[in-house]
């Protein structure tokens, strides 16, 4: 298994430096007051966007992920978290508009079951996946339509009991890859290659893999996430986030 690093702790929003990358973890499980709160910083189309989901308890996690990112990005940005506007590519990957921005900040969300991940860095694009580890999900009928041969191989050389995580791994690295592109759904999975060997370095193959660097996380136990950013001269940092006085805190 993957061992957990540690997730600094700090209040209230540190200051992101411009060779860093900073990974914030959030549970989804919060307090029908909190849940209105977040609520309350949504925009109409998110709060729509809340509206479709059928079981209360995915609307209220949709709700959370949404109201911590604002309410973080409000933090680096010193702006009220419904303040923040977001302009989505032509793929629908989120941006801060840059109308009034005085810094280039770039973010990239993913959320999992009770988990979310949001990485946060200045002037460079980034993307990450976090998914909880579903045996019953991995199959390989799921990985020969979406990995590569090579992968695919890779994935049945493990031992069984590691096959689970080692095709979340996969999953999650081929995705803030993906992410981090801004390519969509409609980019090929096999078109590219990425180590998935659970205690292995994480490696990117691909035609461009001179423009990104790939690091693998361990958010809490259960799951596994990615995450990819432009360039190699930058440093991963880790907090957590929880609400005291409705500001973020980070903690062990």
């Amino acid at each position: 298994m993957t061992i957990l690093t540690e997730w600094l702790p700090l209040v209230p929003a540190p200051e992101l430096a411009n060779a860093e990358v900073h990974v914030w973890r959030a549970p989804l499980t919060a307090d029908s007051s909190v849940v209105q709160w977040l609520h309350g910083t949504l925009q109409p189309d998110e709060r729509s966007r809340a509206e479709r989901f059928i079981l209360e308890r995915d609307r209220n996690r949709f709700i959370a992920a949404r109201g911590i990112l604002r309410r973080l990005l409000g933090a680096y940005l010193e702006c009220e978290p419904q303040k923040v506007d977001f302009i989505y590519g032509p793929y629908g990957k989120p941006a801060i508009s840059g109308a009034g921005l005085h810094r280039p900040l770039s973010f990239n969300l993913s959320h999992s079951h009770e988990l979310a991940l949001i990485a946060v860095a200045s002037g460079r694009e980034l993307g990450i996946d976090v998914e909880k580890i579903r045996p019953e999900f991995a199959g390989e009928e799921i990985a020969a339509r979406y990995f590569s041969a090579q992968e695919l191989e890779e994935l049945r050389l493990l031992p069984v009991e590691q096959r689970a995580e080692g095709f979340f791994h996969c999953w999650t690295r081929k995705e803030a890859y993906v992410k981090a592109l801004g390519a969509g759904l409609r980019f090929p999975l096999d078109s590219f290659r990425v180590s998935l060997t659970p205690g292995s370095p994480p490696q990117l193959q691909s035609a461009d893999c001179h423009r990104w660097a790939l690091r693998s996380l361990a958010p809490e136990h259960g799951y596994v996430a990615a995450l990819v950013g432009e360039g190699s001269d930058w440093q991963m940092r880790q907090f957590s986030w929880r609400f005291e006085n409705e500001a973020p805190v980070s903690q062990r």
